[in-house]
């Protein structure tokens, strides 16, 4: 494995408890059948009842168990071996039947040889990437010829931003592909509890993520972009009484997350 991807795994080895305890992911009500899918996810993939559906970086599978509420036949992978473990015992707890595969995303061509009707990914996957477009690839490898591919993910721009004391926002980041090195200490998103180990992360634009799919050999149906969030991003958001996160002033002035749907041609080949 690629030694970032491994300092990277063992920063998500570390934030498997802290987020399985958290408020954020609430693992207790979807004991009790919550579906932790959003509307937007659920309406634009559409009904996946009888569909075989490939979730990559599914963390410790939560929305992968709920496709499978939703008459799915999911498979999750993650490269935490802590989170894997977890997403078993929940599948199991629930009787759902969903299989849980341990494996870094590009190393997933070699241990699965299937083919799904659909393939998933969401958000806050794509920063731990360095390459999108062998991700790419791994995409249309696992996709059958006619499926589709959705991904919801934070936007790229919105990552340009830094929130000052004062509530001013101000350009700080590239919007442009680069690698940063986050020494740790950093506080989870999903609370306030300080994870320790490193990070490696990277930045990819709008324009790389569409033209890795085209280049992989899938088609564009279509990228929506969205003034809202699904976790407090920036000091200043609040949380509406749909769920999602906007600042109090100027939320509408940059796009925060975007969703594309793609499918593979029924004629397109496997390019892994």
């Amino acid at each position: 494995m690629d030694h970032r991807l491994e300092v990277n795994r063992i920063n998500w080895d570390e934030r498997t408890p802290v987020h399985a305890a958290s408020d954020f992911y609430d693992v207790e009500s979807f004991r009790k059948g919550r579906i932790t899918l959003a509307d937007v996810e659920r309406q634009e993939v559409g009904d996946v009842a009888g569909k075989t559906l490939l979730h990559l970086q599914c963390h410790f599978g939560l929305d992968t168990m709920s496709w499978a509420r939703l008459g799915a036949k999911a498979t999750g992978v993650d490269f935490s071996g802590a989170a894997i473990n977890l997403a078993r015992e929940l599948s199991e707890e629930s009787g759902l039947g969903v299989r849980f595969i341990n494996s870094n995303l590009y190393d997933l061509p070699n241990l699965l040889g299937e083919q799904f009707d659909i393939v998933f990914t969401s958000y806050g996957a794509l920063t731990w990437l360095p390459d999108i477009s062998g991700w790419a690839r791994v995409v249309n490898n696992h996709l059958k010829p006619g499926g589709m591919f959705y991904m919801a993910e934070f936007h790229p721009f919105a990552g340009v931003f830094v929130e000052s004391e004062e509530g001013v926002m101000a350009p700080t980041h590239s919007y442009f592909h680069h690698q940063q090195f986050l020494a740790g200490s950093e506080p989870s998103y999903a609370g306030r509890e300080v994870i320790k180990s490193p990070t490696y992360q990277w930045q990819h634009s709008l324009g790389e993520i569409i033209c890795a799919l085209i280049d992989a050999g899938l088609r564009i149906e279509f990228l929506h972009e969205f003034p809202f969030t699904c976790y407090q991003a920036f000091p200043s958001m609040e949380r509406g009484k749909d769920g999602w996160w906007r600042l109090p002033q100027h939320n509408d002035s940059f796009p925060q997350t975007f969703s594309i749907r793609a499918n593979k041609p029924s004629t397109g080949i496997s390019l892994s």
